[in-house]
């Protein structure tokens, strides 16, 4: 079945904590990552998923992974991203 079919009717949430997070900055906008590339190889997760960045309880990111191929994911969080737009 091709990816895109597999995506998931009930989405999960890939939780992760930000000083443990490591992305590529794909998009930015006033110096905060909107759109990132990690590394994902768990097969629980898919397309459709959402990825949530905490530190602590503070939200550093909070966005849909819009796909996910060769173990890396990319998610896009154009609203309250608080990732600083660099290299992890």
């Amino acid at each position: 079945m091709p990816d895109e079919q597999r995506v998931a009717n009930n989405s999960q949430t890939y939780l992760v904590d930000a000083d443990d997070f490591s992305f590529e900055t794909l998009e930015q906008e006033n110096g905060q990552a909107t759109m990132i590339r990690f590394p994902l190889v768990d097969p629980r997760y898919h397309a459709g998923d959402v990825l949530l960045v905490l530190s602590g309880s503070d939200i550093h990111f909070h966005g849909m992974i819009g796909s996910l191929a060769e173990g890396w994911a990319v998610a896009t969080d154009r609203r309250g991203s608080l990732l600083a737009a660099t290299v992890q």
